[in-house]
């Protein structure tokens, strides 16, 4: 397989100030950039995937960031600008008086080839789910498909475009999406209301949709599925298993909901009478994983799949990769759900006390103020420098309503994400009040699974049942599944707030 990639890197660098493009034209590794960061009172940086680089001894000033605005497209409600018939971005950064004090310069590529990973499940009709990490390269196999299906394939394509992400800045959309006609979305709270409006408007046989990422989202994803449109969008996610489990956008899959069997349906399954099924009929009928750049994971059919995870069993998946003579090779794969691999007991200890200490990453937040309130509430916490290494993203609400990418990001890696009203001492001891108030419901889920852990080896040493501690609905069922998975049963008894499980051997 081929690849060829555009880049219009002319374009980015002559919105640029002359003392950032300059150097900029001089890097070996310029067609590897990956945007270009302008902090006002601060040397200019061009970021790599491997490294930075200083561009100037100078500082941006004010005069420096209004000649990049001056050059682009207005900004919308989620501060991104771009420029026309181009797909790269610029994200602004505004000071509490609405000013421009910083600019990130995103490349935007359009890779043509990477389709091809897909082409035969386009090509059958069928609606597609892409999962996968940020920047893995789903919004670029999203444009590759609007052309197949608009140019290849003749079909009526809409692009339901949420910041210009799909097909670039302007009026008119960047040639990489074919003959697929784009719609574009005011702010992002929009999308699922230009989602229908695509379908009852303009007659489309396949809409292009990016990050699905709400109820209201997920709800208009059934109504196009359901009036036979082809659907094809990424959602927030990056396996299966991660969205079977998400209670916001599990009905993608079809949705997930506890059944109780009868005594005898439930000797003949061999299972416990409470147990997990899919609800409906998925929204998507197959589910693609982006794994890296040369390689996918295809679940083909996405209802099979899903009955298979919540029976317990191993998963069958198709895996394709490119290989070193860029010839597209397919194997059939098994995979354990996560939530039934048998991981050491030690290693779930270990992974319970690494979390122990929030580690918090904070964007437009008072760190001292944040640091003071902890030492009132004796609360400990760590404030950490990146995404990667955070449990807890905080941003104050002038900021979060904007949507800026860092946001963008916390919400896709499924970072719990905290919002403060203001910068004041008062917002940050709620917030920790909050904040450990969760973490307490959360230790509460970990001790409720040991003890189910403990009462299943008590079980399987003999002791005819065991009786767990009252919980809730949703700690119910995870102690039903482990049961289950040991090959015991399991009921709840009582009622609520006193309803608890008790597990047995299967007679």
């Amino acid at each position: 397989m081929q690849r060829r990639i555009v880049d219009d890197l002319d374009a980015l660098l002559g919105i640029l100030p002359p003392f950032v493009s300059e150097p900029l034209r001089h890097q070996e590794d310029l067609t590897d950039l990956l945007e270009v960061v302008m902090d006002l009172g601060r040397p200019p940086e061009a970021r790599f995937p491997t490294h930075e680089v200083v561009l100037s001894e100078k500082e941006v000033v004010q005069q420096d960031l209004e000649y990049v605005a001056s050059r682009i497209g207005a900004f919308g409600d989620d501060n991104r600008a771009g420029i026309e018939r181009t797909l790269h971005r610029i994200s602004a950064i505004r000071n509490r008086r609405g000013q421009i004090v910083g600019l990130t310069c995103r490349v935007g590529r359009a890779v043509y080839g990477t389709v091809k990973f897909i082409e035969d499940l386009v090509q059958s009709g069928k609606s597609i789910l892409l999962l996968g990490r940020p920047g893995i390269g789903k919004t670029t196999m999203l444009r590759e498909v609007a052309r197949v299906l608009g140019d290849e394939l003749k079909k009526r394509v809409v692009v339901v475009d949420t910041s210009n992400e799909i097909a670039g800045d302007g009026d008119i959309p960047h040639p990489a999406i074919g003959h697929a006609r784009r719609m574009q979305v005011p702010t992002p709270t929009m999308q699922h209301a230009v989602m229908i409006e695509a379908v009852e408007n303009h007659m489309p046989q396949a809409i292009i949709i990016d990050e699905i990422g709400t109820e209201l989202e997920a709800a208009a994803a059934r109504t196009i599925a359901e009036r036979g449109v082809q659907l094809v969008g990424t959602a927030h996610g990056n396996t299966l298993e991660n969205l079977i489990l998400n209670p916001t956008l599990s009905d993608l899959v079809g949705g997930v909901q506890t059944v109780t069997l009868g005594d005898e349906e439930a000797r003949h399954r061999g299972t416990q009478k409470s147990i997990l099924e899919r609800k409906a009929p998925p929204t998507f009928d197959v589910v693609v994983e982006i794994q890296d750049f040369n390689r996918v994971a295809v679940h083909a059919d996405v209802s099979e799949a899903v009955d298979v995870f919540l029976r317990g069993q191993p998963v069958a998946r198709e895996a394709r990769w490119m290989d070193e003579d860029g010839a597209l090779r397919k194997k059939e794969e098994k995979v354990l759900p996560f939530a039934t691999s048998e991981e050491p007991l030690l290693k779930r200890k270990e992974a319970r006390e690494n979390v122990a200490v929030p580690r918090i990453y904070i964007f437009g937040i008072n760190r001292a103020k944040l640091e003071q309130a902890a030492r009132e509430r004796q609360s400990e916490i760590r404030i950490v420098p990146g995404l990667k290494e955070a449990t807890v993203f905080v941003t104050c609400k002038a900021y979060y309503r904007r949507k800026p990418q860092v946001v963008r990001d916390a919400e896709l890696a499924g970072i719990p994400v905290y919002v403060l009203k203001n910068n004041t001492i008062g917002e940050m001891r709620q917030f920790l009040d909050s904040l450990y108030s969760n973490r307490r419901r959360i230790d509460d889920v970990g001790v409720a699974l040991k003890e189910a852990e403990e009462a299943i080896a008590q079980v399987m040493n003999g002791t005819e049942s065991v009786q767990l501690n009252p919980r809730s609905s949703y700690v119910r069922r995870l102690q039903h599944l482990m049961a289950e998975r040991s090959n015991l049963a399991s009921r709840s008894t009582g009622r609520d707030p006193q309803r608890r499980v008790e597990i047995f051997r299967v007679i």
